[in-house]
């Protein structure tokens, strides 16, 4: 069914039209947003109903589809490629969202369902997210806060930041840093070419880590119970660390140590930067 916006739509000037409506849910429910330019922010409340706001040309239209399993939204020029759209939408926490764009800034604010997002020239930044949180951008920065589950993070020419981590963790990006902070996790999978690795949290027994960099550093802080059979790869960096252990030569500069009994194996690998194992507490990007 194709929702008939006449009676939302408010135009509040020639040029800019303000589309707002609300839409009662049922639980299981999903929201779906493309848009071609501007910004999607959604954020959360107690109530089984979507409140859709958005600013527009008159150039574009809001299109709304209500079906069975989910609300879809999309901007549409009523000649050639739509203008921006700016979209402010209030959802049930409980609702998973699908977001995408290509000039679009996205951001989710208190999220306990899936969040997948992916934008082409626009940064994403969600706190919340349980489940499945799956962000890329091309050409924008990409950060999350306090989610759990599975978590994919993918950028090109930015950076990435998770804090407050719990579940499965990858992230890669290009050209940027990856900084994880506050990480519970079973599982970390971090690669860059041009950037600097940060990984701050905890070590579980029978995990398993990789952080590898081209051009940039590697860093980690580790508790001084760390359990965890450790391999460094370097061809012109460096290597230093806070826990003293016996280092296996693999050939090369490549070597071998284990911290504790080894329960956990970690993959440090820095082609022509330093690798670096701290104490939990200090700066992981910090030369002694």
């Amino acid at each position: 069914m194709i929702l008939n916006l006449a009676a939302v739509l408010l135009v509040t000037s020639s040029f800019t039209v303000h589309t707002d409506t609300t839409l009662a849910v049922k639980t299981g429910v999903r929201l779906q947003v493309n848009n071609f330019g501007g910004e999607i922010a959604i954020s959360t409340w107690g109530k089984n109903a979507v409140h859709i706001e958005a600013e527009h040309s008159f150039r574009t239209e809001v299109g709304i589809e209500t079906t069975e399993g989910a609300i879809k939204v999309e901007t549409r020029g009523r000649r050639g490629t739509p203008n921006a759209t700016d979209f402010k939408i209030v959802i049930p926490a409980w609702m998973g969202v699908k977001l995408s764009g290509l000039y679009t800034d996205v951001e989710v604010e208190g999220s306990q369902a899936d969040v997948r997002a992916e934008t082409v020239k626009g940064s994403i930044k969600v706190k919340g997210g349980r489940g499945y949180v799956s962000l890329h951008s091309v050409e924008g920065s990409v950060s999350v806060e306090g989610a759990q589950g599975k978590i994919e993070l993918e950028s090109v020419n930015e950076g990435i930041e998770a804090t407050d981590i719990e579940g499965e963790i990858s992230a890669e990006t290009v050209n940027g840093d990856v900084v994880l902070a506050g990480v519970k996790s079973p599982s970390v999978e971090v690669s860059t070419v041009n950037g600097n690795i940060c990984y701050q949290g905890e070590i579980a027994k029978g995990g398993h880590y990789s952080f590898a960099t081209h051009n940039g550093d590697v860093g980690l802080t580790l508790p001084d119970d760390a359990s965890a059979s450790v391999s460094v790869s370097t061809f012109s960096g460096d290597f230093e660390s806070d826990f003293k252990a016996k280092l296996a030569d693999t050939g090369g500069k490549r070597f071998s140590f284990t911290l504790g009994s080894g329960d956990a194996e970690i993959a440090l690998e820095s082609f022509e930067g330093t690798v670096r194992l701290r104490r939990a507490g200090e700066k992981c990007d910090e030369s002694r």
